[in-house]
């Protein structure tokens, strides 16, 4: 008996995961469900793929991602085309999600040596005899839990660091979007066939939890904070290591003297893009008193413009449906608790789709303010001075990402807002930075993907020490003469007992 769909709705059938579009309905894969044997199975063949793909060496493996990446390069629109039809991501956002990833796998590839590459420390004078070293080594296989709002940059934003690092990895693709995961993971076998290096496990919760107990070297993942907690939880039976990208409530702050045409451009983009289903989307703008009636006048007329629906839209569906009752109940309590609609309201809600939607003059402890909406929509309030908007941006568990615009003291307000990141006159670039590291703070998780950080985050530094010459202080031995002990403590005094 085939089960009754729901559009969006990931449902299993017959031991097959069926993905659906959004929007239409329309079947856009199905893919056979991973059981527990399968991931252990997905994970011991990784294993002993990792150790001929860690053997490459750092060359070897960037010529290997080099190719990957010159062939997603080739395929963008492909992709694009079927993040839209799995998903209901409007193909233009597609494009930009993929085209950043590229940039990743290309740095990542060509840094990973740098950064995780054997190298000299300095050494101490207490142990002067001793050349002192560091290296990276691999996990061996990273278990990676990709979300569904982009299903390409941030699982290879992962991915691609923990295969440059040596790493064999096993990805569980969000089951809204097993299409593109799984995409990625065939587009890769076409560069390297020698082994099992990138493999995909297909299903629900359950399937992500088995992988968190399979024996994998480290967790990467994306997703709820909620989720979050279940993941580490799982990881905690075993003691496996994790990083977690958690959930968001972004903040931009607009100082009197912002150029407003500009922040508001990017605000719309920040709050708006990909339905605004964005950890790192702006969710709230605290804007100083003398530029405020402006600011949201300037962000109305411009979110006003954005058209909505499937095909060739600016605003795409709520990809997971089960979000919409959400989205509802926020803007429903913000306009209850006295707020008001400068754009949009309760009405702006017609699933599959959410309009864009301003709320100005909305309560603080109102969830619209508080809790991730993960929808189009944006509160925006007004404040005495910047010093009351660090305050009121800084008030929420989240610490993601964050946005201020301004010119005289724009830097010294971003240095005091509480988050992993922060766009100074822009919004949500920091994600497309490969030089820079991603992640949060409190509940949006701990951790970090990209730049020279990522790259450490999948391998374990190991030290080294190696003897060189005889000891001149006989610190580690039992052969040590109480005169060696005596003309130590005195060396040492003669270094350290001093001011500095």
């Amino acid at each position: 008996m085939t089960a009754v769909r729901t559009p969006g709705v990931p449902i299993v059938d017959n031991g097959e995961l069926v993905s659906t579009n959004p929007s239409t309905g329309a079947e856009a894969g199905r893919f056979p469900v991973a059981d527990p044997a399968a991931v252990t199975g997905a994970v011991d063949r990784a294993r002993a793929a990792a150790t001929w793909w860690a053997g490459l060496g750092f060359d070897g493996r960037r010529a290997h991602l080099l190719r990957w990446r010159a062939l997603l390069a080739r395929r963008i629109t492909e992709l694009a085309e079927l993040c839209h039809r799995e998903g209901g991501k409007p193909v233009a956002d597609a494009t930009v999600e993929i085209v950043s990833a590229i940039d990743h796998i290309d740095w990542a590839a060509r840094n990973a040596k740098r950064v995780l590459g054997h190298r000299r420390v300095r050494s101490r004078l207490l142990l002067a005899e001793f050349s002192a070293h560091l290296e990276y080594q691999p996990y061996g296989v990273v278990g990676v839990i990709g979300p569904w709002n982009y299903p390409v940059l941030t699982p290879l934003g992962s991915a691609a660091y923990a295969l440059a690092a040596g790493n064999a990895v096993v990805l569980k693709p969000s089951e809204y979007t097993p299409a593109v995961g799984q995409w990625l993971v065939d587009s890769f076998a076409e560069v390297v066939g020698e082994a099992p290096v990138l493999q995909v496990v297909h299903g629900l919760g359950d399937v992500g939890a088995a992988l968190c107990r399979s024996g994998v070297g480290k967790i990467a993942f994306t997703g709820s904070t909620a989720t979050a907690k279940k993941v580490m939880a799982a990881c905690a039976e075993t003691l496996t290591p994790v990083l977690l990208e958690a959930g968001g409530k972004d903040a931009m702050i607009v100082d009197e003297d912002a150029d407003l045409d500009a922040a508001a451009e990017a605000c719309v983009w920040g709050a708006l893009t990909n339905a605004g289903q964005t950890c790192i989307g702006i969710e709230r703008a605290y804007v100083v008193t003398p530029v405020h009636d402006a600011f949201v006048a300037k962000v109305v007329e411009r979110a006003a413009r954005l058209t909505v629906g499937d095909d060739g839209a600016d605003i795409g569906p709520i990809t997971m449906p089960d979000q919409i009752e959400t989205i509802r109940r926020h803007i429903t309590d913000a306009l209850d608790r006295g707020g008001r609609a400068a754009l949009g309201g309760a009405d702006a809600v017609r699933p599959p789709f959410v309009h864009p939607t301003v709320l100005v003059d909305v309560p603080e402890e109102a969830p619209a303010v508080r809790e991730e909406t993960f929808g189009p929509t944006l509160t925006i309030r007004r404040v005495a001075d910047v010093d009351e908007a660090v305050t009121l941006a800084n008030a929420v568990s989240y610490g993601l990402g964050s946005s201020v615009f301004g010119r005289r003291r724009a830097v010294a307000v971003a240095r005091r807002l509480r988050t992993g990141m922060t766009a100074i006159n822009s919004t949500l670039t920091f994600v497309g930075m490969s030089t820079l590291p991603f992640g949060g703070v409190g509940d949006s998780g701990f951790g970090r993907i990209h730049g020279d950080e990522g790259l450490r985050e999948f391998g374990y530094a190991r030290a080294v020490t190696r003897r060189r010459g005889p000891s001149l202080l006989p610190a580690t031995t039992f052969d040590r003469t109480p005169e060696q002990v005596t003309r130590i403590i005195k060396i040492v005094q003669k270094l350290y007992d001093r001011r500095a």
